[in-house]
């Protein structure tokens, strides 16, 4: 076998193999020979059909099998020999291929760009540090009061937040229109649930009002018939009902399975998972800071096949959340473009990373894959069951390995930028993570 390497452009690569002709025309022949034993023939007695029979019918079908069986393994015994990474599938093209002459082909293909990290000293990151305090918890539990109320009727003026029953007759023009009435029709203050403008006199109103709403329709408005219109709502006030919150007492903290001590142990364990997601925003904030001061000091050329196949990747888990939405049935193909930028980090990322991990020897630190099961697990009602799931799953197993691996490279890098601290409470950050 010989074999040349020639670089085309950036990172594309074409090897020219050429494969003795007895390696091909020996591989033909058994392959003819099989086939005279197997193949049907009339005129000719099973497994006693002439092999230039068989030739002269499937010759020239058995030597393309053939030929691309050859070329299969003489490119990767060449990319052996030549010390070469295919970053993707090569495109085979025969050069040559003809009955007692040597076979000849090219392949041409992406390789793996080198890759050299530098500037690490040159990230900078913000490293949030944040308490909890017990302002925090108090709205966190003023939080959990809300998701818990009612609504019960009142006899003040309406707020927001507020739900008032109202009926409504819309007009443009002093004519009334289809869709713009309505009896009895629930609407929560604040959610921003009508069209701009619709709310305003609602506010401050009370049982038995009757108010006018002055309203423009957006340009974009569903109805063809109202984008634009100006529109008057007579609308009269039934009933408001103010948010009921409940008492937080024992009874509160049954609702959320503390079954004892109370709100005092509610309370221990809202802050543990306030904690626990603290920290995980954090670690995922400093991990952002990380990365783009890597890619900002590390720009690559990167594989084309590499994109083509995280932007698969990214279109795949698109569509498999629309399926879990249940609107798969609605779902429209999904061009390229808008996964391309996303995927072009991820690849850069990718390789970075790898890099930083071969540099500096890393292997997977078995503690801190079990830190990471824990944490995942200590989500759950029986985390003892989960971490054992985790552990005979060979699949989850390894994206936490992987994650862990990912996790040192991060803290590598972090060894060697400028880390600054700054103080910032539970709001702020957990507010930039949404």
């Amino acid at each position: 076998m010989q074999v040349s390497v020639e670089t085309t452009q950036g990172l594309e690569r074409r090897l020219t193999i050429t494969v003795p002709a007895e390696s091909v025309d020996s591989a033909v022949k058994a392959r003819l020979q099989q086939l005279a034993k197997s193949q049907r023939i009339n005129g000719f007695r099973p497994g006693k059909v002439p092999v230039s029979v068989i030739k002269k019918r499937f010759g020239a079908a058995v030597r393309q099998e053939v030929a691309g069986e050859v070329m299969q393994q003489n490119f990767y015994q060449a990319i052996m020999q030549e010390k070469i990474n295919p970053a993707g599938m090569p495109a085979f093209s025969l050069v040559k291929d003809e009955d007692g002459q040597d076979l000849e082909f090219a392949a041409t293909f992406e390789i793996y760009p080198e890759v050299e990290v530098k500037g690490l000293d040159k990230v900078e990151v913000e490293k949030p540090v944040v308490e909890i305090k017990a302002k925090d918890l108090s709205e966190m539990m003023k939080t959990l009061q809300k998701q818990h109320a009612d609504f019960k009727e009142v006899k003040r003026k309406a707020k927001d937040g507020d739900k008032v029953y109202i009926n409504f007759v819309g007009t443009i023009d002093g004519e009334e229109f289809d869709g713009g009435k309505a009896e009895d029709f629930p609407l929560e203050l604040g959610k921003g649930q009508m069209i701009p403008g619709f709310e305003d006199p609602l506010v401050g109103a009370k049982t038995g009002d009757e108010v006018v709403s002055k309203v423009t329709f957006p340009e974009d408005y569903h109805a063809e018939a109202l984008k634009g219109k100006d529109a008057e709502f007579a609308i009269k006030i039934n009933k408001v009902e103010g948010l009921n919150l409940p008492k937080v007492d024992d009874e509160f903290a049954l609702l959320f399975g503390v079954k004892e001590g109370g709100v005092e142990a509610l309370e221990a364990e809202v802050k543990k998972n306030m904690q626990r997601e603290l920290d995980q925003t954090l670690k995922t904030l400093i991990k952002e800071n990380v990365i783009a001061g890597l890619l900002a000091n590390n720009e690559l050329d990167l594989p084309a096949a590499l994109v083509e196949q995280e932007v698969n990747a990214l279109r795949e888990q698109a569509k498999q959340r629309f399926e879990q939405q249940g609107n798969a049935a609605n779902m429209p193909e999904l061009p390229a473009e808008l996964f391309t930028d996303n995927a072009k980090r991820r690849v850069s990322v990718g390789l970075l990373l790898g890099e930083i991990i071969k540099n500096n020897k890393l292997e997977v630190d078995q503690n801190r894959v079990d830190t990471l099961i824990e944490q995942t697990a200590s989500a759950y009602e029986d985390p003892s069951e989960v971490v054992e799931y985790y552990k005979n799953n060979k699949e989850l197993l390894q994206q936490i390995q992987n994650l862990a691996l990912e996790e040192q490279a991060i803290d590598t890098i972090l060894s060697q930028a400028k880390v600054k601290e700054v103080k910032k409470s539970f709001d702020e950050v957990m507010n930039k993570k949404a």
